[in-house]
C-alpha cells in the first residue's frame, strides 16, 4: 500500500503550475486546509505579478493557548513543468525525462498538509498553526514580496524547500542583479566594417575584464544570458548582458558590484570615440540573512529531527528562497530540507523514504512547538 504522503505528492505533481500559473494548485489546496478545518485568505499578489493566483494562507486554531507556529511552501515550478508525468523505481521517484518532477517546492507542500492531517488525525491537543503557500518563488521570490507579513500571529517559521530531510538552512546571501546595453554602431560587416562598433565585441571585453565565477567562499557572479545582434552581415549596434551576484557579506557584495562596473566603464572608455556607450543598471533582489544556531526556531527544528533519529546539518545555502524575504522584514524564517534532488533538471528525483521522513518531521516539529 502507497504511503499518503507518497500518493498525495503524485497527485500534486500531476497539477500544472509553471510560475504565474499556479490557479490549479491554489484552488486544491484550498480545499484541503479548509478540510482540516483551516480557515483560509488568497491574497492578490498575482495583480502585481501578472499571474492567475495570489498567496495562500491558512489558519489552524489550537487549543493550547500559545503563539502559532508558521509552516511555508511555495507552490509554483520551473520551466519545463507542464504535463509531469512522475514514475516509480526502486524506491526513487522521477519524472519521465521531459520535464521537472516538481519536487520543488511539492515535495514540501505534500509534508505540510500530510504532517497537518496525521496530527489533526490523533485527536492531540495543538497549539495554532498557520500555513503560508506562496506563488512565483522561482520568478523572484514575488509571492513573498507581495505577501502582507503583518498578517502572520507567529514568532518564527519554517520554509519546506531545500534537500535532503535534516538539512536546516540558517543563512542565505544577499543578491543583486545586473541588466547592461552596450551600444555600438552599425555597418554593412563585408562592405565597410571599419565604420562600425562591434558591440558584442565590446561587450566581450568588458566581461573577461570583470570578476566571475566563484570569488570567494561566500561571494559568486555569474553572467547568465546574452543578446544582441541581427545578422552576420550586420555589425551590431547593441548587445544585451544580464547577470547576477550574491554574497554572504553586503561589504563584498559592494565591493564586487563596483568592481563589475568599473570593468564595463574602463572598456566603454576605451572605444568612447568610436561611439560606445553604456546603460548599466544594478538592482537588488533580496537581502541576507544568518540565524544563530541556539534561536528558538533551529533549537525546535534539531529537537524533533533527534526524535526522529534523522542527522542533521545546520549551514547556509548559496541560494535564495522566500526565507530571504520574511528574515529581512524581521520575521525569523529557516529552510528545511524535504528531499528534493537535481531539482531545476529534467533529472529530477524524490526519494520515498524522504517524503515519509519529511512528513514525520512536520508532525514531530508540531507536536513539540505544542508542548506547555
Amino acid at each position: 500500500m502507497q504511503n499518503e504522503v507518497v500518493s498525495y505528492f503524485l497527485e500534486l505533481v500531476a497539477i500544472d503550475s509553471e510560475s504565474l500559473n499556479e490557479r490549479g494548485m491554489i484552488d486544491r489546496l484550498k480545499i484541503d486546509l479548509e478540510e482540516l478545518g483551516a480557515e483560509t485568505f488568497e491574497d492578490e499578489c498575482h495583480l502585481q505579478t501578472g499571474g492567475n493566483a495570489g498567496n495562500l494562507y491558512g489558519y489552524l486554531p489550537g487549543n493550547i493557548d500559545k503563539t502559532p507556529i508558521l509552516l511555508c511552501a511555495h507552490v509554483d515550478t520551473v520551466k519545463p513543468g507542464n504535463g509531469i508525468k512522475p514514475v516509480i523505481r526502486g524506491g526513487t521517484i522521477y519524472s519521465d525525462g521531459t520535464t521537472v518532477l516538481g519536487g520543488d517546492d511539492k515535495s514540501g507542500v505534500a509534508e505540510i498538509i500530510v504532517g497537518l492531517r496525521r496530527l489533526k488525525a490523533t485527536g492531540e491537543d495543538h497549539a495554532p498553526i498557520e500555513i503560508l503557500f506562496t506563488v512565483s518563488e522561482e520568478i523572484g521570490l514575488l509571492g513573498a514580496r507581495g505577501f502582507d507579513i503583518s498578517r502572520l500571529k507567529s514568532s518564527f517559521g519554517y520554509a519546506f524547500d531545500t534537500h535532503r530531510v535534516g538539512e536546516l538552512i540558517i543563512g542565505a546571501p544577499s543578491q543583486r542583479s545586473f541588466n547592461i546595453t552596450i551600444h555600438g554602431k552599425e555597418s554593412h560587416a563585408g562592405v565597410e566594417p571599419e565604420k562600425g562598433l562591434n558591440a558584442i565585441r565590446v561587450a566581450s571585453e568588458a566581461i573577461a575584464r570583470m570578476p566571475m565565477g566563484r570569488i570567494d567562499f561566500e561571494t559568486t557572479c555569474n553572467i547568465g544570458i546574452i543578446k544582441g545582434g541581427a545578422a552576420t552581415n550586420i555589425v551590431p549596434n547593441a548587445v544585451h548582458i544580464k547577470g547576477e551576484a550574491r554574497s554572504h557579506n553586503p561589504d563584498k557584495l559592494q565591493k564586487l558590484c563596483v568592481e563589475i562596473r568599473g570593468a564595463f566603464d574602463d572598456i566603454i572608455e576605451k572605444h568612447s570615440e568610436k561611439g560606445a556607450s553604456m546603460d548599466f543598471l544594478c538592482k537588488e533582489e533580496y537581502h541576507n540573512f544568518a540565524l544563530e544556531e541556539n534561536s528558538e526556531a533551529v533549537q525546535l527544528a534539531i529537537k524533533a529531527l533527534r526524535d526522529l533519529d534523522i542527522a542533521y546539518t545546520t549551514g547556509r545555502t548559496g541560494g535564495g528562497s522566500d526565507a530571504n524575504i520574511f528574515n529581512a522584514a524581521g520575521f525569523p524564517m529557516i529552510i528545511c530540507g524535504t528531499g528534493m534532488d537535481k531539482v531545476h533538471t529534467v533529472d529530477e528525483r524524490i526519494e520515498i523514504d524522504e517524503l515519509i521522513r519529511g512528513a514525520d518531521f512536520v508532525l514531530q516539529l508540531l507536536r513539540h512547538h505544542s508542548e506547555v
